[in-house]
């Protein structure tokens, strides 16, 4: 790999913390914890892509509040490649600052856009079709995207649909047009879907070449092309504090990728897991026989189907089932398993120094 390529990646890193309360706040949510090893999220998410762009070219995208723990949790890399958004902008924004990041670096540079806090466990198979794809997108207008197959009718996922097939290599795998960005569908739409075959979850993560997403968005999103062409060289902080405010709080699915002319989607021949509640844990957890899956200092005496984490203390769970138990230092949450999705109606009635 040379060690002045033209590669990037920027990591989206700026979530809000709320699904993963009470282990999660604003200032440490999902990826800036040790879930499932002793490496936060975010740190398993940069590790995995050292051997696809030089350390030097990955950038971290954070807010305010997250800055210092981002920073502390990433050792390895240095201050400025961890920026901090002025404010919550949504995808666009961000994606727009990350192409301005490495476009003052590299004109003709070619990048990735990745989420934080996804769960991927071949990571040697995810590095490999990166790699294709970064090289792919060098070479075409075409913005690039990962599709996941479904492994079940979620209505919880955006969804791709996907049209004829472009390309078929051993390393890249297949690559297919994206006929269409579809919104999170209701369940018998989910299920027609994947029994259908030609729709995939879209992860939201996105390769592209920085000239192509720059013609896309400046017929599309003229502001978001504007903050590309005009973002300095050096330092972006005042840039930011002046500029990122102003610019449209929407999806770069919605801004961008829904409206240009081609898009290329990439079948991801790795796991993928976006551990969005809770309730997503079990598979990546210990297991007893009566389905509880448990980590740290929990005891369970005839009890099933429980979630259980202790972070110091003991939990000790009797005749109960289906529930969420998750304990803290400061904090302990209690709740059933079909209502994970209701956490974040707590943020309000939270004191700050929980939230």
């Amino acid at each position: 790999m040379n060690e002045h390529s033209n590669t990037y990646v920027c990591i989206m890193a700026g979530g809000s913390g709320e699904r993963f309360w009470p282990m999660s706040r604003r200032r440490t949510p999902k990826h800036l914890l040790k879930l499932f090893s002793e490496r936060t999220l975010l740190e398993e998410t940069v590790r995995r892509f050292e051997g696809v762009v030089p350390r030097a070219n990955i950038f971290v995208l954070t807010n305010e509040a997250q800055l210092e723990p981002t920073r502390a949790a990433l050792p390895m890399l240095a201050p400025d490649q961890i920026i901090a958004e002025p404010e919550k902008r949504d995808t666009a924004p961000a994606a727009a600052l990350a192409t301005g990041l490495v476009r003052a670096r590299a004109k003709d540079g070619v990048m990735a856009l990745l989420p934080a806090d996804h769960l991927i466990k071949n990571t040697a198979r995810l590095a490999e079709q990166l790699g294709a794809a970064l090289a792919r997108a060098a070479g075409t207008d075409a913005l690039l995207t990962f599709a996941i197959k479904p492994s079940y009718p979620s209505p919880g996922f955006g969804y791709l649909e996907m049209g004829e097939e472009l390309d078929r290599t051993p390393t890249l795998g297949v690559v297919r047009r994206a006929v269409r960005f579809v919104e999170k569908p209701d369940l018998p739409t989910a299920e027609r879907y994947v029994a259908g075959g030609n729709h995939a979850w879209n992860a939201g993560m996105f390769i592209w070449r920085v000239s192509a997403f720059l013609d896309e968005a400046e017929r599309h999103a003229p502001a978001l092309a504007k903050f590309v062409r005009e973002f300095p060289a050096g330092d972006p902080s005042a840039y930011l504090q002046a500029r990122f405010g102003a610019l449209p709080k929407t999806s770069v699915d919605y801004a961008v990728m829904e409206k240009a002319a081609r898009v290329e989607t990439i079948l991801a021949e790795y796991d993928w897991d976006d551990v969005g509640m809770w309730t997503s844990l079990p598979p990546h957890l210990q297991q007893d026989a009566a389905g509880n899956a448990v980590k740290g200092a929990v005891l369970a005496e005839n009890a099933t189907r429980n979630i259980a984490i202790s972070n110091g203390r003991v939990v000790a769970l009797v005749g109960v089932k289906d529930l969420v138990v998750v304990e803290t230092p400061d904090a302990v949450l209690v709740c059933h398993r079909d209502a994970v999705q209701d956490i974040k109606k707590l943020m309000p009635m939270l004191p700050k120094e929980l939230q």
